[in-house]
């Protein structure tokens, strides 16, 4: 975990490197000034020597001032370096991000992520800031105070001594039990992160069924168990001032006890009593330091781990040594495949043997969980198969370039995803350097081009975040156009015209046919309407196929397919899920 984060120090370890340099200075000018300051009591003040007191003087400001100038020296550079930490620690997340299968993804919440991005990264970054100054400064201002206390009077500096043991003593128990709590803090970060994201993407559907109540029942519990280890850890770690307190004063009065005593036998000034009592403060103070390092480290420790997660994954899926760079065809062949979502649970695809011409026009339906989409993810290997091989163009797609297969396999998904910018813009996701006119085409073939010059703007339309100022139609017929810009030899649409009225979904398949006749179209669907005219029909049926054929033979031969086509045309809702209707 801690290669993992200092790794991303990158460019920045020099300024890292220099920051204790320039807190060390800085310690040392605040260390010599008490003693100075002791010089100018015993020697100008109460010796009546006026020069001294000017000599001493001028000698402490000059001192003061180079503690100034070291301090704010450390303090850019800390502040250079630590920013720098966490910009390359998003960086390095976010790059392994876009590495991850949906697999990977599935492992880490959109929540978690989120929180490892932002708090997280926050934390580590304020703790490597603190620890670049705080923990170098605090432990030589320790030790040289202490070493300072010795040389004035060895006998009055066990004072010191037993003061911080008592410190460190408790400190320790008191960071041992907050750790655990920290730990579980970070977990209920992600929860309340989930609960939040959630509501605010499904706001709409929120409003529809005037759920607000119970969404902010969900907040307030999530928002509650937060709150509780907040107290938990907070009340233990307030402690420590108290605590520290305690022994400060403690420390003071055994000080100004056997102080007394000393100056009256004569083995000590006043002067250096003065100092005595500087050093005390700053050997406290540099303690009270040390246990807010100890605290934001506990904290820190929890969330470096958690990044270095994130990081250190290495995706499910990757490319060959040697890959293959180019799709002979469209064509698609299932050879025994079985498929499960999670290593060791239940198959969501058993013994799928397919095979799909190049060209054809492919449909599959089935009820929902019997394994259309996923059939239709292994395609563009958005997962990859537990057992068996799917191949494209007769390769299997374990063999290729991941960037070559999904540029050559496009896949429409069933949640329609724009992102904010103009149209043009979402389009050339498809293809980054399509020209306006080829843009202009995909949108024609996919039936968007109509709507979108009803727009003020036209292709110059500026889409809100997630689409929201189109329909959910037009959503999908973007989508679609955006997939066809990459002119590719599969085209997989899931559920892609759900939202589309039946006679625009007519008229895309009729574009398909005309326009795109060398591509190979798988299209998933709940409606037959939107696949009866496919070359031949994939039925799903808990993962298995139980029909593979034309329309007219499968509602001849099949009683699954039958049963849908006679709901769907004579008016039900075709709720094949349903087993009292199948």
């Amino acid at each position: 975990m801690l290669k993992t984060i200092l790794r991303q120090v990158k460019q920045y370890k020099w300024a890292a490197l220099l920051t204790p340099v320039w807190t060390t200075a800085e310690v040392v000018m605040g260390v010599l000034i008490p003693y100075v300051t002791a010089s100018i009591i015993d020697k100008g003040i109460q010796a009546g020597n006026l020069p001294n007191v000017y000599k001493y003087g001028a000698i402490m400001l000059g001192m003061a001032f180079l503690s100034l100038v070291f301090g704010i020296l450390s303090g850019v550079f800390a502040s250079y370096s630590s920013s720098g930490l966490a910009a390359n620690l998003r960086a390095a997340m976010y790059r392994n991000i876009q590495r991850f299968s949906f697999s990977d993804i599935d492992k880490f919440s959109t929540a978690g992520l989120v929180t490892r991005m932002t708090t997280d990264v926050s934390n580590v970054q304020n703790a490597f800031q603190m620890l670049l100054r705080t923990s170098f400064r605090a432990p030589l201002n320790m030790v040289s105070a202490l070493l300072m206390c010795f040389f004035i009077n060895g006998r009055l500096s066990v004072i010191f001594l037993v003061a911080m043991v008592v410190l460190t003593t408790f400190l320790t128990i008191l960071i041992t039990r907050a750790a655990k709590l920290f730990k579980e803090i970070f977990k209920k970060y992600d929860d309340l992160n989930g609960v939040v994201q959630e509501n605010v993407s499904a706001i709409r559907v929120v409003k529809a069924y005037v759920r607000e109540d119970h969404e902010m029942s969900k907040f307030d519990k999530a928002a509650l168990s937060l709150y509780t280890l907040n107290v938990k850890a907070e009340s233990l770690m307030a402690l420590n001032h108290p605590v520290m307190n305690l022994v400060v004063n403690a420390s003071i009065i055994a000080l100004s006890w056997w102080g007394a005593h000393f100056i009256v036998d004569g083995s000590l000034t006043t002067g250096q009593l003065t100092s005595l009592f500087s050093y005390i403060m700053t050997i406290l103070g540099a303690l009270m330091m040390l246990s807010m390092i100890f605290v934001q480290l506990t904290q820190s420790a929890a969330s470096a781990s958690r990044i270095a997660e994130v990081i250190d994954e290495d995706p499910d899926m990757f490319n060959p040594e040697d890959p293959v760079m180019e799709v002979p065809d469209g064509s698609v062949t299932f050879e025994h495949v079985y498929f499960s979502y999670r290593r060791g649970g239940d198959y969501a695809l058993e013994d799928i043997d397919l095979q799909i011409r190049a060209g054809e026009t492919v449909g599959i339906i089935g009820g929902t969980g019997s394994g259309k989409s996923s059939l239709g993810a292994l395609v563009s290997r958005l997962y990859d198969v537990s057992e068996g091989c799917v191949k494209v163009g007769g390769v299997d797609v374990r063999h290729y370039d991941m960037r070559v297969l999904r540029t050559q396999v496009a896949m429409v998904l069933q949640k329609s995803t724009l992102f904010s910018g103009t149209i043009l813009e979402n389009l050339r996701w498809g293809k980054e350097d399509a020209t306006r006119q080829e843009c202009i085409e995909a949108c024609r073939q996919a039936c968007a081009d109509e709507f979108i010059r009803e727009f003020p703007d036209g292709y110059d339309t500026r889409i809100e975040q997630g689409g929201t100022n189109v329909s959910g139609g037009q959503r999908q017929r973007l989508c679609i156009a955006r997939a066809l810009l990459k002119k590719p030899k599969v085209l997989v649409l899931d559920d892609a015209t759900s939202a589309v009225d039946t006679a625009t979904d007519a008229r895309i398949r009729e574009a398909f046919m005309q326009r795109i006749p060398g591509t190979t179209k798988i299209i998933i669907s709940q409606r037959i309407l939107s696949i009866k005219d496919a070359d031949r029909i994939i039925v799903m049926d808990n993962g298995r196929v139980n029909g593979f054929d034309t329309h007219e033979n499968l509602l001849r031969d099949n009683a699954i397919y039958r049963d849908i086509y006679q709901m769907q045309t004579s008016g039900g809702e075709g709720d094949f899920d349903d087993p009292s209707k199948n």
